[in-house]
């Protein structure tokens, strides 16, 4: 049975971050290594304000009629739009229990993003604004991960502009649903035990929403994590939990860890409320090749790499998944039927 543990992830202030730039590089590199989760503090940008006003948005979206969200339906082939309990994960071969949608930044002026003014007249701005925000210290984190990988300072920054046709960095709003008036059965979790494919992910939790947890250090060696220890992330308004991707993990020849990570369900006691977070997916543009400076792993595209990625976690193919729903005892309580998301951010 998986059991969990008090380790600490890594807290990491980027407080004073022109004249303490090379310390911070040194604890950013040292965490992506040695553990593959770290937490951000005290950044500039996106400030504490910044977070909280796009949760408000987000919140305020999720709020909406389903009739007025499905207008931006997911998009596969461009990870885009919004999912209803949609995404079936390898590890459980059963739906996250949540609603998501997933925007990205060049794509912002087109039906990929949800015209919404009617209901919420500041949604482009905002959202639009706070990738912005988070482009930026994602940049400047990345820029201490390539000085200690050995490459140069703008090595990623080159590879990450989310202005490009070929853009592949999304942002994400998450809702989990509320346990409060639903039945829960066994094995249904709120997001199931994954790792990510993207570089790095930036997630923004809310305080007093916990859920998130971990499989810090390079001490995962069951299956998706199932039967490892797991170690809680508290949700702190303001701060940003980091972790590496896969993709990232390959083109540093192993040296950087992509690990397990999962959102349980509340626990008696606790609250059975919603969660919400944001979480921001650096990803390279398609046609960026990725390989480490050791050639430990031929070269490949940033576009192949997620399509590989995709493959290798849905090996058992769609048919297999929908047949494991099908035969679930569990009825929606909504007669949603699960649908199936290859999507590029696990």
């Amino acid at each position: 049975m998986p059991t969990e543990n008090s380790r600490q992830i890594p807290r990491i202030s980027l407080h004073d971050w022109d004249n303490r730039k090379n310390e911070i590089q040194k604890e950013i590199m040292n965490a992506a290594e040695n553990v593959g989760f770290f937490i951000i503090k005290d950044q500039d940008s996106p400030s504490k304000a910044d977070i909280e006003e796009a949760f408000r948005i987000s919140e305020s979206f999720f709020r909406l009629p389903e009739d007025v969200k499905s207008r931006t339906p997911f998009i596969r082939e461009q990870n885009t739009g919004w999912e209803k309990r949609a995404q079936i994960r390898p590890s459980t071969n059963l739906p996250d229990q949540k609603e998501s949608i997933q925007l990205q930044y060049h794509r912002r002026y087109d039906p990929t993003w949800p015209v919404v003014d009617d209901h919420i007249p500041d949604f482009h701005k905002t959202i639009s604004g706070f990738i912005e925000k988070t482009q930026t210290v994602s940049m400047r984190i990345l820029s201490c991960l390539a000085i200690g990988l050995g490459l140069e300072e703008d090595y990623f920054t080159k590879i990450h502009d989310i202005r490009s046709n070929e853009a592949m960095t999304t942002l994400r709003l998450l809702h989990y649903h509320e346990n409060e008036t639903r039945a829960i059965p066994d094995g249904h979790i709120r997001a199931g035990a994954h790792t990510d494919y993207d570089f790095l992910t930036l997630l923004f939790q809310r305080t007093g929403e916990d859920g998130l947890e971990v499989c810090p250090g390079r001490e995962c060696y069951t299956s998706f994590g199932m039967s490892d220890v797991w170690t809680p992330v508290k949700a702190n308004t303001g701060e940003i939990v980091c972790n590496i991707g896969d993709m990232l993990m390959s083109l540093s020849d192993d040296r950087l860890k992509s690990l397990f990570h999962r959102v349980r369900n509340p626990r008696t006691g606790e609250s059975q409320k919603a969660r919400h977070s944001i979480a921001f997916f650096n990803q390279p543009i398609r046609s960026a090749v990725i390989q480490g400076p050791l050639k430990k792993y031929p070269p490949i595209t940033a576009r192949d790499f997620i399509l590989d990625a995709a493959r290798r976690n849905y090996a058992q193919g769609e048919k297999e998944r929908e047949d494991a729903i099908k035969s679930s005892k569990f009825q929606y309580p909504d007669n949603i039927r699960p649908g199936i998301i290859v999507s590029a951010n696990a």
